[in-house]
C-alpha cells in the first residue's frame, strides 16, 4: 500500500510539472532569421508567427520570390528554435523520472 501512495505522489508531481512545462513553453518565444537577418520571424512556443521584420532593401517587387523563401526560412528556423527549447526544457523537467525510452508528451 505505501508503494501505491508513492506512486500516486509521484504521478502527481509529474503531472504538476508537465503543467508547469506547457504554461512555460506557451509564453516562449523565438525568433528564426534568414538572409544574414534580413528577415526574423518570431514565434511563440505553439508556433504561431507574433512578429515579421523585413529589411526595407527587399521591399521591391523584383525580389519578390526572393523574399517569400527568406520568410520560410527564418520561419523554418524559428520553429526548429522552439522545437529544441521544448525538448531541453522537458527534458530537464523530467530528469530522473522512469520514463520509457522515445516517450513524447502530447505537447513536444
Amino acid at each position: 500500500m505505501r508503494d501505491m501512495m508513492s506512486m500516486m505522489k509521484k504521478a502527481k508531481e509529474i503531472q504538476e510539472k508537465m503543467q508547469q512545462i506547457q504554461e512555460e513553453m506557451t509564453n516562449l518565444q523565438m525568433i528564426g532569421t534568414a538572409g544574414g537577418g534580413l528577415i526574423n520571424v518570431t514565434l511563440n512556443g505553439k508556433n504561431t508567427i507574433t512578429a515579421i521584420k523585413i529589411d526595407p532593401s527587399l521591399l521591391k517587387p523584383e525580389e519578390s520570390e526572393i523574399l517569400e523563401d527568406l520568410i520560410m526560412a527564418a520561419h523554418n528556423d524559428a520553429k526548429t528554435k522552439i522545437e529544441i527549447a521544448m525538448e531541453e526544457k522537458t527534458k530537464s523537467m523530467t530528469a530522473g523520472l522512469p520514463l520509457p525510452s522515445g516517450f513524447k508528451f502530447p505537447f513536444s
